[in-house]
């Protein structure tokens, strides 16, 4: 430094000392900088005192000369002591060239400008908080300086600004927030301690409302809570439970929709194997289930993007037991969230054109803005979905019906979907049909492939809440459609065909309602075709769950309309060997199931028109399978007919499989179906049909234990003399006299047997074309 430069008021003493490479000489300096700056103050030259403090700052504490820079801090040092109050006047020439040496490459220098800056703080206190922001920024850089005594200085330099700021009602957290959101996202672990406990401490004065200005830092908290150190993880926590119990006393004023985007992100984990990605996804669980339950309704535009958080972790395993709690609170209260009114069309309730509905309450019209952007389609779960944020006063929501299904579709597409999530994303269609119907049947074509599909799924549970989506489907008065509507194919316009003889008034046309069954809609019968192919293309369903599906669609939907349809349907089948085993499968159900117990008391007696038509529709069906055709004419008591049936089992080509058929029926003759047939055996007079029919089947069979049972069943029956054939005209449908059929429930029989043969003659011209010659039966008979 040039000494001969004149650097008054300092003395050349001064300057000399300040130049020093010892401690002591220069803090004999500083001493004398006192001293001379006490005067200039008790003669109120400011003039003078800026002087000095400029030739501090410029010739001394921003030399080239590293001792000069530090007598240059320890100088600006004591005139700051010197001014006591009056440094405030004065703090930007003090503060500036101290901050500057933070930056040097000498740690001594740096601590030496850590002591002299904690000094000007110490002496000035409240008045630094105008220069807040370069304080903090000068500190975050220090906090992670790889110097101990640096970061030790430091320290206190930053509980005394910490003290300062407590205590004080003027600081200014409009203009320190985006310096806050600049360094939170430091991947310095020293930095971010500092950063999160400068927030622990700014959320914890009673004057300064952070929570406000929260949707602006919680993404960098929730990315500091991933930090490596346990201790820094520990303090994350701390201040996320501080603002979520401040968020809890005062949700009126929280910006939910502002950080919903946040938890949205922060609930979907990339790596699951890491332990802070695990901390991370629960606590942005446990937020978004406050935000739900406080926000209420408010949250319904980003459902969505919630949806698509929530859903996987609900197949979660014990090891994130918690975090799958937390997402089954969150998708139960989201859910309860939706009502009726949701239902409504924003454009009904804005022009006027439609009344509203007298359950709901009118609806103003929403900002298209706070909705989900539909228009963000993923093919993965990997990618995003974003929430708009919505205005706080905003006094309707708007339900983002089309982002829920578009998450709920993708969630039934995706093969890597756990069990629970499936059947989460099964009761919210459901939930969603039940409140929304309207506007979900807009979207059922698109979701229909996919719901018939998870009927092979692997778990029983998922099947039945599909079966209970499909069921609604099939039965929602909003699911009715004219003759312009979506469903009007020619799949879905199948007329059911009963006999002419047993056609009690107009034909049922597939896309109108049953007349027994008035809820059905278009889409129940689309239901069952298509129910039925999948069934003929996966042959394995209908093995393994076929009776399953059936017996569970008889409790959702009306029994007799399900086999009423499907008998239609197999009329027309042109696969006569699955429509075989089709019907075999129908009439296993029918007779054995405890849900067909309605349905086989209306076709036992036969005594009304509907069971009549009901009778004859499955009749017609029953004849691709003989057997299964017989037990039908032995439930509904038609035993002259079904003894009619045996006669013609001489034509038919008796193979394995059909003996294997008549040895179950005699099983099911002995169980508790069949107990009021048994007691009709009593009756020899007014029954012989029914012992012929009996008999007729004890001479089909080989002698085996089938056999045996029945015929040690048949010589049970009283005098076998009363076997005799009397004359027909004594009988009526060679049924007891107290049972008498009304009138109109007369069947042309013949026309049944002549329907019976044609139905067989396919079949047995079908079986020939596959074995190639005429007289080759279907399998090798083994007796």
């Amino acid at each position: 430094m040039n000494t001969e430069k004149d650097f008054s008021p300092l003395t050349p003493n001064i300057v000399r000392a300040l130049n020093d490479k010892l401690y002591e000489k220069r803090k004999v300096a500083a001493l004398e900088i006192e001293k001379l700056v006490r005067e200039f103050v008790a003669q109120n030259n400011s003039t003078q005192i800026r002087h000095v403090i400029q030739i501090l700052a410029s010739e001394f504490a921003l030399s080239q000369h590293p001792h000069s820079r530090k007598g240059g801090l320890i100088g600006l040092a004591a005139c700051s002591i010197a001014l006591g109050k009056e440094s405030g006047l004065y703090l930007k020439e003090l503060i500036e060239p101290v901050l500057t040496c933070f930056n040097d490459s000498d740690s001594r220098l740096r601590y030496y400008a850590c002591e002299a800056l904690y000094n000007i703080v110490k002496v000035a206190r409240g008045a630094v908080l105008p220069h807040f922001n370069v304080l903090f920024d000068g500190l975050s850089k220090l906090a992670a300086d790889p110097d101990p005594n640096v970061k030790s200085g430091s320290e206190l330099l930053d509980r005394l600004l910490k003290d300062i700021v407590t205590e004080s009602n003027k600081f200014d957290l409009v203009a320190f927030v985006p310096l806050l959101r600049e360094r939170i996202y430091s991947n310095n672990q020293y930095a971010r301690q500092f950063i999160i406990s400068w927030i622990l401490v700014l959320e914890s004065v009673p004057d300064i409302n952070l929570l406000d200005y929260l949707p602006e830092i919680l993404d960098g908290l929730f990315q500091i809570l991933g930090d490596s150190s346990k201790e820094i993880r520990r303090t994350c926590e701390v201040v996320l439970g501080e603002f979520l119990k401040e968020i809890k006393k005062t949700p009126s004023s929280v910006k939910f929709a502002e950080m919903a985007n946040i938890l949205v992100i922060h609930c979907q984990v990339s790596d699951e194997s890491k332990l802070t990605n695990d901390l991370i996804q629960l606590t942005a669980m446990t937020w978004m289930r406050e935000f739900i339950q406080l926000a209420g309704r408010v949250v319904l535009p980003y459902s969505s993007g919630i949806l698509t958080a929530v859903l996987p972790c609900l197949s979660y395993d014990d090891r994130k037991k918690s975090t799958k709690e937390a997402a089954s609170a969150c998708n139960h209260s989201l859910m309860k969230l939706v009502t009726p009114e949701d239902d409504e069309d924003e454009e009904e309730t804005v022009s006027g054109d439609s009344q509203p509905r007298e359950d709901s309450p009118p609806k103003t019209e929403g900002d298209t803005n706070d909705m989900l952007n539909a228009s963000q389609e993923s093919v993965g779960f990997s990618n995003i979905c974003f929430f708009t944020p919505t205005s706080a006063d905003r006094s309707q929501v708007t339900l983002d019906l089309d982002g829920i299904v578009q998450v709920l579709d993708r969630h039934l597409h995706d093969s890597s979907t756990g069990m629970m999530t499936r059947i989460a994303v099964l009761k919210w269609l459901y939930h969603l049909y039940i409140k929304t119907p309207r506007k979900m049947f807009r979207h059922t074509d698109s979701l229909f492939p996919m719901l018939l599909k998870t009927l092979s799924d692997e778990s029983d549970e998922v099947i039945l809440k599909d079966l209970e989506v499909l069921a609604e489907i099939a039965s929602s008065p909003a699911g009715q459609t004219d003759s312009s509507g979506s469903c009007d194919n020619s799949d879905s316009k199948l007329e059911l065909q009963v006999p002419e003889g047993a056609k009690a008034g107009p034909q049922t046309v597939v896309g109108d309602s049953s007349p027994s069954t008035p809820s059905m809609n278009s889409y129940f019968y689309k239901f069952m075709i298509n129910l039925l192919k999948r069934f003929s293309l996966e042959r394995k369903l209908l093995e393994n769950r076929g009776a399953f599906i059936i017996r569970q669609l008889c409790l959702l939907l009306h029994a007799e309309n399900i086999f009423h349809s499907m008998a239609d349907i197999l009329l027309k089948e042109e696969d006569l060997k699955f429509a075989s085993t089709m019907v075999q499968t129908l009439n296993t159900i029918l007779l054995t199931s405890a849900e067909l117990f309605q349905l086989r008391n209306q076709l036992k007696d036969l005594r009304t028109q509907e069971s009549c038509a009901l009778f004859c529709c499955l009749y017609r069906s029953w004849c691709h399978n003989p057997v299964a055709t017989v037990s039908l004419c032995f439930l509904t008591q038609n035993y002259r007919h079904a003894y009619d049936l045996i006669q013609k089992f001489g034509d038919l080509e008796v193979t394995v499989d059909f003996l294997m058929e008549v040895d179950k029926l005699v099983q099911l003759i002995e169980s508790p179906i069949f107990t009021y047939l048994r007691l009709q055996l009593l009756d020899v007079e007014n029954n012989p049909y029914l012992i012929k029919a009996l008999y007729g089947l004890l001479m089909l069979l080989p002698q085996s234990q089938a056999f045996q049972l029945l015929s040690h069943r048949l010589r049970c029956v009283p005098n076998p003399e009363l076997m005799r054939t009397v004359d027909e005209s004594k009988y009526i449908e060679s049924k007891p006299v107290g049972t008498k059929r009304p009138a109109y429930t007369h069947m042309d029989y013949n026309d049944l047997l002549q329907h019976f043969d044609r139905v067989q003659s396919k079949h047995l011209e079908v079986r020939h074309q596959r074995s190639g010659r005429a007289d080759h039966p279907d399998r090798k008979l083994v007796l």
